[in-house]
């Protein structure tokens, strides 16, 4: 039973563009040996033809009968052919010069009864008539060697037979054949070599890639394919493609992990924000129930607790509720505010809350932007709240409002106490509250998703001992703010 290594090996890309590239030089180099040796066969043939044709030529034109051949005045002429011939008894030679009667049967020349190879071409050649009238010499076999053969026909209807061995040709070719095919054998085998050398090479970036998706796959987003030394176009594209591919794969992951994170953090949040004023309410009414609130004072007391405790979870239930729908990234009411303005009503606010605080409004004026009005009060709401909540009384404030690089700045800065890096990185979060201080930890995440909701920035400059500024940038559009 073959392994699914040997399967894998045998049907993979790279074996199968060895296979191709071999298959394609096979096909070429059997192409060209079948033209050269054609093209040999036919030029070595065609002089073989042209001596024939020449010989039969002069001998036909001369218009002899064959008493005249064997007569001494053309001695001459067929000395060189026939008396050699008479003399070599061997049944294949080189050349073959016989005469032949009309049925086609040698006869004797200058007396010399007709030789075994004579004999043998009378024979294959049979009735020389059709022979003597084609122009072009044949093919025949005589005792197992080939020849080219034609005919003429003397003035008595003795038909002469010439006749030259092909074999020499046959044999050059066979040798011809065989060294294309040594050659061929030896090319199709370095080439085999050289295809796979440079196809492992080549495709040494898909194996990296493997390799990478295999090592996400068991968990390690971090890695990324590699760069080759010497990468192609397409695969180097390929590899660039996966890596951005593969970072938006981590990327969403870890925001995926951290949103779960959060919602848990944030579910045992609320949980913990809401049990405690329901755990008091439920106390308050147990000792009601059981008859421990005798006195009315008391059941005042704990009525206003139980009535604060409710204000407490309409408070927070009201938070979570605009949460949720600043997660859902609702369609603003867009019009054109003065920000200014917003930001004096603020002021005043505070100073009605705080009589005592020292408060800068740095706000002439009118500052306009495309937003929605309520959003943006209750971004300063939630901003000087957290100042009333975490910083002395008597701290100074300072709120502004300007325009400048096509942004819209709102600020609002305090000389409180300040907060640590660890803590200043962690204020936005939901139910976060430095130091387990008094809130509900959501007033900064609120006003953080007001101002993503209107496609601006919120960021916050802290040291302990150097209080807090914090600035929201919204981006003003010109042609609506006019």
């Amino acid at each position: 039973m073959r392994s699914p290594h040997g399967r894998r090996g045998i049907h993979s890309l790279r074996v199968k563009l060895t296979l191709a590239n071999v298959v394609l030089l096979a096909l070429g180099i059997v192409a060209t040996t079948a033209v050269s040796l054609m093209g040999m066969r036919y030029y070595l043939l065609d002089q073989v033809d042209t001596e024939l044709v020449r010989t039969r030529a002069s001998l036909g034109g001369a218009e002899l009968t064959m008493r005249q051949i064997d007569s001494l005045s053309v001695l001459g002429f067929v000395r060189d052919r026939v008396v050699p011939q008479a003399a070599d008894e061997r049944p294949a030679p080189d050349t073959i010069f016989a005469a032949v009667d009309g049925e086609g049967d040698a006869v004797g020349i200058l007396g010399v009864p007709p030789t075994v190879a004579q004999r043998g071409l009378a024979g294959a050649v049979g009735h020389p008539g059709p022979l003597a009238r084609d122009t072009e010499p044949h093919d025949v076999r005589v005792h197992g060697t080939a020849y080219r053969v034609t005919a003429t026909r003397l003035s008595d209807g003795t038909h002469i037979l010439m006749a030259t061995s092909t074999e020499a040709l046959h044999a050059g070719m066979a040798k011809a054949l065989k060294l294309d095919l040594a050659v061929g054998t030896l090319l199709l085998a370095l080439l085999a070599c050289l295809t796979l050398f440079s196809v492992r090479r080549r495709m040494r970036p898909l194996e990296d890639m493997v390799e990478t998706s295999s090592a996400i796959a068991e968990g390690d987003l971090t890695r990324r394919v590699p760069s080759s030394h010497h990468p192609t176009q397409e695969v180097e594209q390929l590899r660039l493609s996966l890596n951005s591919m593969l970072h938006q794969v981590e990327t969403a992951y870890r925001t995926r992990e951290r949103s779960a994170a959060q919602l848990r953090r944030f579910v045992a949040d609320a949980s913990h924000e809401l049990r405690t004023p329901l755990s008091a309410i439920r106390g308050y009414l147990q000792l009601y129930d059981q008859g421990m609130l005798r006195d009315p004072a008391e059941r005042r007391r704990a009525w206003d607790r139980m009535n604060g405790e409710v204000d407490r979870m309409g408070r927070l239930v009201d938070e979570l509720l605009t949460l949720a729908r600043l997660d859902q990234r609702p369609e603003l009411r867009l019009r054109n505010v003065d920000v200014s303005r917003l930001v004096r009503d603020a002021a005043e606010d505070l100073r009605a809350q705080q009589p005592g605080r020292p408060v800068t409004v740095d706000a002439d004026g009118a500052v306009l932007v495309r937003a929605g009005e309520s959003g943006l009060r209750q971004v300063l709401a939630n901003l000087l709240a957290n100042v009333r909540t975490h910083t002395p009384a008597d701290v100074p404030v300072r709120l502004g409002a300007g325009r400048a690089d096509g942004v819209v700045r709102l600020t609002v800065a305090d000389k409180g106490p300040g907060l640590p890096p660890e803590d200043a990185a962690r204020v936005f979060d939901r139910f976060f509250r430095a130091g387990g201080g008094a809130g509900s930890g959501l007033g900064l995440a609120i006003v953080q998703g007001v101002v993503h909701a209107h496609g601006g920035e919120v960021t916050v400059r802290t040291a302990p001992g150097e209080g807090m500024t914090v600035t929201v940038e919204l981006p003003v559009r010109a042609e609506e703010c006019g």
